[in-house]
């Protein structure tokens, strides 16, 4: 066969031309051997790293491998990684299985700009980018241990691959639309979490001999970039769900940022049929999380963090209506539960984490506490609104409580969205007690503001009063609180009420409010300009079915009962009087009923 290149009139042209096409044939002819050869050498390189790198826990199986030489480009369809469970359950019996188990199917991958000679004379791996189309990533975590106990091998990955290959250098790794299933097995029930919605990429992954002391890079790579949306699912417990618009995490940056966090219960009707605790809702625009140590979250559930930052949400809590009810019912029976649990010092150890964030900084905050009423079957509120502040010292690492054992709030807050409230905790997040203080300041303010958590609650409509300040120090723990309240106020007059079930409102109670503010209540403190104003001094012991925000309301309320004149003494006066009233009235009933018998019977 000739080539017919008569159509070229130089003749230095014909034989160039001939030159070119001999050399392309050559070449591409060259190439589809090579790629006839390399392929399968392509496969078992493969194979081997994986089996080498994870110490033969985890084996790669694919369907095909194809090598383009002159395109640089390898492609690999149908890759399956899969744990082998006979080397996973004899390292189990040896107590040396890991945390997490992985499994892994990709349906395409393709890995460009690579040079197969490099690969193959100087066992030197360089790919400028690797793309992974729809991946499945299934982690199935149990927590096994705390800490690395695995002795077998020390090397490095980079000493374990280097008889296989002297380096791997990867430009860009990108994933998209990866699947995502998380099974957690660590507690009474398995919660699984899937994820549809996720996007990953990393950059410049480098394994060689000086990468391995390279602290600055995550799993090799100088940063890798997690993006979620629109992503929901259920707390372990099943009485919550979760939604967020979209979580970022960079390892560079060691930064974890969330936007439109949402937490509410699934069922809230049926919320306390099947919890004892408060039911909370959490609204959170922004929350952010700076030097999270992911690595350990993900191996051993450890949260470490120097700084979280909430910014723009809502917190809203409903005390559990029935649980006084459970309580009488069970103390009945002497097996009544200690609320003591949802104290913060307390309730933070049943998130099961270890925790350690050295600042938490809250920055418009809106808080609503609720409570229903038993008797008036009414619900009373009271809010915190444009709540800004900081935590310090987070924690429930050991090692941390060792050196500080006292975490701090500092809060500024609009109590019922009028009166400046500043106010101080301190929590003993190591002892038994459960020990805590809290000192605070309320500015002035319309005392009627506070009538949506006193009418339906207390039962009690303030008529009028002027609040000039509120001050409070208090000592507690989970037996009981003492300190010192000073409430100073003007003009203060009450209404007492009584719920009217048959028309679904409050009634008043006029001639009990008569006596109240006749008898009982002292309607300014000081009671005349100049003079001492009375202060309460409170020694209140706490019921073991009080959750923690009713002891604090017991206990300033306690406080605010000695300034105000009220004490056991005239209350049993006014109780008397109201004895004898309903006494007459009773009698006056029957006397009618009486008198309309004997009618009757003329």
């Amino acid at each position: 066969m000739t080539l017919n290149l008569n159509f070229l009139k130089q003749r230095w042209q014909r034989v160039t031309a001939r030159v070119v096409i001999i050399t392309a044939a050559v070449v591409l002819i060259g190439s589809f051997l090579i790629n006839l050869y390399f392929s399968p050498i392509l496969g078992r390189t493969v194979k081997n790293t994986v089996l080498e790198a994870s110490d033969s826990l985890y084996h790669v199986d694919f369907s095909r491998a194809d090598l383009h030489v002159l395109r640089g480009k390898i492609v690999i369809f149908n890759i399956n990684v899969q744990p082998d469970m006979a080397v996973y359950n004899r390292l189990k019996a040896r107590n040396l299985h890991p945390n997490n188990l992985y499994r892994v199917h990709i349906k395409k991958l393709a890995l460009n700009h690579i040079h197969p000679f490099t690969l193959y004379f100087k066992r030197k791996l360089n790919i400028g980018q690797i793309i992974l189309s729809a991946p499945e990533l299934n982690v199935q975590y149990q927590q096994n241990r705390t800490k690395d106990t695995t002795p077998v091998d020390k090397r490095s990955l980079y000493e374990r691959i280097s008889k296989t290959l002297h380096s791997i250098n990867v430009g860009y790794i990108g994933l998209n639309d990866v699947q995502f299933k998380y099974e957690d097995h660590s507690g009474n029930k398995v919660a699984i979490s899937e994820l549809k919605e996720m996007n990953l990429s990393a950059t410049d992954l480098l394994i060689d001999s000086t990468s391995m002391k390279d602290t600055s890079r995550f799993l090799y790579c100088r940063d890798v970039v997690t993006e979620l949306n629109n992503f929901t699912g259920k707390a372990p417990n099943g009485l919550y769900k979760y939604r967020m618009k979209s979580l970022t995490l960079s390892t560079r940056s060691r930064q974890l940022n969330i936007q439109n966090l949402q937490l509410e219960p699934v069922d809230p009707d049926r919320f306390f049929d099947k919890s004892r605790n408060d039911r909370f809702t959490i609204n959170m625009d922004s929350v952010q999380l700076n030097d999270f140590d992911f690595l350990s979250y993900h191996k051993y559930r450890k949260l470490s963090a120097s700084s979280l930052k909430l910014t723009n949400g809502r917190l809203g809590v409903f005390n559990n209506p029935y649980l006084k009810e459970r309580n009488r019912i069970a103390q009945g029976k002497k097996q009544i539960g200690d609320r003591a649990v949802t104290f913060p010092n307390a309730g933070i150890y049943k998130l099961k984490t270890d925790l350690k964030i050295d600042s938490v900084q809250i920055k418009n905050l809106h808080v609503s506490y609720t409570e229903l009423n038993a008797k008036s079957q009414k619900t009373g509120y009271v809010t915190f609104n444009h709540t800004n502040g900081t935590i310090t010292n987070l924690t429930t690492n050991d090692e941390a409580l060792q050196k500080n054992k006292y975490c701090n709030i500092i809060l500024k807050t609009n109590f019922m969205s009028k009166a400046a409230l500043e106010v101080a905790f301190k929590f003993d997040m190591a002892g038994r007690d459960l020990a805590y203080s809290y000192k605070g300041h309320l500015g002035a303010m319309n005392l009627g503001r506070v009538n949506p958590a006193t009418t339906t609650l207390g039962m009690v409509k303030i008529r009028s009063g002027n609040m000039s300040s509120f001050d409070f120090d208090i000592k507690a723990n989970r037996h009981g609180s003492k300190g010192k309240i000073s409430f100073i106020y003007s003009d203060f007059k009450v209404t007492l009420l009584k719920p009217d079930t048959a028309k679904n409102k409050m009634k008043k109670l006029t001639l009990a409010s008569f006596f109240a503010n006749a008898l009982i209540i002292k309607h300014n403190n000081p009671d005349n300009v100049g003079e001492l104003p009375r202060v309460g001094y409170v020694n209140v012991a706490r019921p073991i079915g009080d959750p923690f925000f009713k002891t604090i309301i017991r206990t300033l309320m306690s406080g605010i009962k000695q300034c105000i004149g009220y004490n056991t003494k005239k209350e049993s006066e006014m109780m008397s009087h109201e004895a004898n009233r309903k006494a007459k009235k009773e009698e006056k009933e029957k006397e009618k009923e009486r008198k309309k018998r004997h009618e009757n019977k003329k």
